[in-house]
């Protein structure tokens, strides 16, 4: 099966400038071709390793991968799918996040198979003219104005700055396409306008053609972007979310979604998965998002991570298991009034709520167990005696947390 073939079959791709000029520089060709991820922040997300994912799928095909980091387009910000203007970051900080990337990229992606390129390094020399006299007379507003990034922000209102990033992020193509040949550009679906216009801007510049293509983005079948849950994102830094945190995200996704995860975020091959599919009910339904959070922690952690991630997240159902793979709160002895502590304070000390008021609507909501029954008095207390055996508070079905006294 070809690369395009399998990209196909996954259900990946959403746009394409030249379909059939892509479909057969892909089967034929070795393709130099870029994807660009802005340093944002300190961590990589679960929507980069999607792109990840891609990049891993291109280079086991023969292609070469760019993998550019936003250190000069972070400087402006991306104005798509955002209703706000994304917080400024100092030259110091999107360095810092833009080294983080690079060693979490280096565990998920042969990065020895990669260009490793820095926009800073060309954008951030330009000068203003420069920049308009040059690259500004092939860009047409009106045309800018109705690009999807563009008019999801007229409500609150767009800044100057910000409408500068389509025109930074076509540079880049350019630049790139002179510095390294580099044809192609990929990324997730709302960088189509973007992409185009770097496309555009190739074939206006340098009368050479180049072409985009985009991935669908990781989204539940209601379209809600995944990757979010209610303590915030879900990092690939193991200190911003934890593996067994990690491991536990996918293997509670809804069951319309396991599937499309399953083709979009593992290495199973595409047939086996289809296979799956035909059969996905009952218990199948739990093996295939077990399967899922295992295949993608182990990608994402390394294989040891994994395996105590799975063994952690088999012991909620079973007496028998093991739980020292589950995640631990400590509880200080001075925590302690009178040889009792109260359930709202131990949701607070577990991360389970952000305060005390908030742990007991946990509670009259009827969401909190401690091992295994309900706690159902906002006021209830814990003994201190209860902890000479192991105790796990629960929120719901998925999240749990093992209690210890320090």
């Amino acid at each position: 099966m070809t690369i395009y073939e399998d990209l196909e079959r996954r259900g990946l791709i959403a746009q394409m400038t030249h379909p059939e000029v892509i479909k057969q520089k892909l089967e034929n060709e070795k393709v130099t071709f870029y994807i660009g991820f802005d340093a944002t922040a300190d961590s990589l997300h679960v929507g980069h390793f999607l792109q990840l994912m891609v990049i891993n799928r291109m280079i086991k095909a023969g292609h070469r991968p760019i993998l550019l980091l936003g250190t000069g387009t972070t400087m402006v910000g991306d104005p798509t799918g955002k209703t706000d203007m994304r917080k400024m970051l100092s030259v110091e900080e999107i360095n810092y996040n833009a080294d983080r990337f690079l060693e979490q990229m280096n565990q998920i992606v042969d990065v020895s198979k990669c260009i490793v390129a820095r926009n800073g390094d060309w954008l951030m020399k330009m000068g203003y003219i420069e920049m308009l006299r040059d690259i500004g007379p092939h860009f047409s507003v009106n045309k800018m104005l109705t690009a999807e990034c563009v008019k999801s922000r007229f409500e609150r209102g767009l800044t100057f700055l910000e409408f500068n990033y389509m025109i930074m992020q076509s540079y880049d193509f350019l630049h790139l396409f002179r510095e390294y040949g580099c044809t192609m550009e990929l990324g997730g679906d709302d960088q189509w306008s973007n992409i185009i216009g770097g496309v555009e801007l190739v074939r206006r510049i340098e009368q050479s053609d180049v072409q985009g293509m985009t991935f669908k983005l990781l989204t539940t079948k209601e379209g809600k972007k995944m990757g979010k849950t209610e303590g915030g994102a879900v990092w690939l830094n193991p200190n911003k979310t934890s593996p067994f945190d990690f491991f536990q995200y996918w293997r509670n996704v809804d069951d319309a979604d396991v599937i499309n995860c399953l083709k979009f975020l593992t290495f199973i091959p595409v047939e086996e998965i289809e296979e799956m599919e035909k059969n996905l009910t009952g218990s199948e339904l739990n093996t295939a998002k077990e399967r899922l959070a295992y295949e993608v922690t182990k990608i994402v952690h390394g294989e040891d991570e994994a395996n105590k991630a799975l063994e952690g997240a088999r012991a909620l159902f079973s007496a028998k298991a093991s739980t020292d793979n589950m995640p631990v709160a400590v509880i200080s002895e001075s925590e302690f009034a009178d040889g009792k502590i109260p359930v709202a304070d131990v949701l607070v000390i577990a991360g389970i709520a952000k305060s005390k008021g908030e742990g007991k609507r946990l509670i009259e909501q009827g969401g909190i167990t401690v091992n295994d029954e309900k706690i159902t008095d906002v006021f209830g207390t814990l003994e201190r005696g209860l902890f000479h055996e192991e105790v796990i508070v629960k929120k719901g079905k998925k999240v749990f947390v093992k209690l210890t006294i320090e």
